[in-house]
């Protein structure tokens, strides 16, 4: 059964081929200025299928030296979806319906579409006139800012789920990486389902992914507690952590069993950049999906915060967390309140790994391990045993990430993040909102 996952993603996938992202709309919209006048004016009609498999067909009018509008139409042929990283791959180009010859086309995509110093312009884009005017230093600042909060609400939730079981427990569970991991997988297969039926929508699609992505995890992370951890409640420090590290490894091989060594991608949907401002000819820009997705990150991390604060299970949790014994005497459950902040924070996990296939097109099965030790940084960085911290610590991580990206060499950027948690852990061992040791408080 597990042999035949891939087989089932591909043939689903396939069944929504002419379902066309907007990379590729923008894409063949951006070979129309190549085709016409230079002074010529385009007006973009509609989009549609074209006459044959994975072909999209553009209709629009151009105008040329004040003369009458004339209506065209663009034909671009695409590969078929699949896992790899030429899926959707422009392969031709059809001018009014006749096809463009292979020495044409190939001029057009090498020295045009694919010019990286001078882009080619969208003649579909949104009007960037009235703009406001920003300092360079600014705009530059602001898209930054932008670019980080993706990385922010990952980081944030994931730091979450570290804090909700450390400040339960004092020990680090290293395998919510992969938890992350497995939850990007959940959602494009959750996805491929959706596409084969008459609902299927960018926004049901996004839905969906978060459901099922947070309910897998959340049912594994309930198995690693019964099956795992509760076996380990005695267990010293040094124990949890090697069978913690096992189970990542256990994770991360039962997903490439799963998915295979290729990515499995989630075809990018609402990723047109909205122009916000201007600095000359550098125009800050930012996508719906982005910002959605931010926003609903940041607001379920936020979520987690005032649940521990003003919830029953919040005040469960904060009794259990100083001391279990007095909080047994007064009725608390500690096992169950053991295993509901585990599945909360597995369910994080899930909507982080969500967020990264959402954002970045895909995630492999070995890429939740990167992404855990970074969310680890982000936890022991605002204080690993309050929520509210870790929190704090994901949006510092992410802001540390894009200051460095864009002032000093990205390739080092991992090195500064580790090195950021050594510097932590001499300085501050407890992090913000910590206290000066990382061992839990003596009751």
């Amino acid at each position: 059964m597990r042999a035949l996952l891939p087989i089932l993603i591909a043939l689903l996938l396939t069944g929504c081929s002419e379902r066309f992202d907007t990379d590729q709309t923008r894409l063949c919209r951006q070979a129309i200025p190549a085709l016409n006048a230079p002074d010529a004016r385009i007006t973009i009609d509609r989009a549609t299928n074209g006459p044959r498999a994975n072909t999209l067909r553009i209709l629009y009018h151009v105008e040329t030296g004040g003369g009458p509008a004339r209506q065209r139409m663009i034909d671009c042929l695409f590969a078929g979806e699949g896992a790899g990283l030429q899926r959707g791959a422009l392969l031709g180009v059809a001018v009014d319906g006749r096809p463009m010859n292979d020495a044409s086309f190939y001029l057009l995509r090498r020295f045009y579409l694919e010019n990286r110093e001078e882009p080619p312009v969208d003649p579909g884009s949104a009007r960037i006139d009235g703009l406001p005017q920003l300092p360079p230093g600014l705009a530059y600042a602001l898209q930054q800012g932008l670019s980080a909060l993706p990385s922010a609400a990952i980081y944030a939730l994931l730091a979450s789920a570290y804090a909700l079981i450390y400040g339960l427990t004092g020990r680090i569970i290293l395998s919510f990486g992969e938890f992350a991991a497995l939850g990007a997988l959940s959602a494009v297969i959750g996805v491929a389902l959706l596409v084969s039926t008459a609902i299927s929508t960018p926004v049901s699609g996004l839905l969906v992914a978060f459901v099922v992505a947070m309910l897998v995890a959340a049912f594994h992370g309930f198995a690693m507690g019964r099956f795992v951890l509760r076996h380990l409640e005695r267990a010293s420090g040094q124990q949890m952590l090697i069978a913690t590290i096992g189970l990542a490894i256990a994770l991360s091989e039962y997903l490439r069993l799963a998915q295979g060594p290729d990515l499995r991608w989630l075809p990018p949907v609402y990723n047109e950049p909205w122009p916000l401002a201007r600095s000359g000819s550098f125009i800050v820009t930012a996508t719906p999906v982005g910002l959605a997705l931010a926003a609903g990150g940041l607001g379920a991390a936020l979520g987690l915060v005032l649940l521990i604060r003003y919830s029953a299970f919040g005040r469960a949790w904060r009794a259990v967390s100083d001391d279990s014994g007095t909080a047994a005497l007064f009725g608390v459950n500690a096992r169950a309140v053991h295993d509901r902040a585990l599945i909360l924070a597995c369910a994080a996990c899930g909507a982080a790994g969500v967020i990264v296939t959402a954002i970045y097109g895909g995630m492999g099965f070995a890429g939740g391990f990167t992404l855990g030790l970074k969310a680890l940084v982000a936890a022991i960085l605002g204080g690993i045993g309050s929520v509210a911290g870790a929190c704090l610590g994901g949006l510092s991580i992410a802001l540390f990430e894009v200051i460095w990206s864009s002032t000093m060499p990205i390739e080092q950027r991992d090195i500064a993040v580790y090195s950021l948690l050594a510097v932590v852990l001499i300085l501050r061992p407890g992090g913000f909102f910590g206290e000066g040791a990382i061992a839990p408080r003596q009751v």
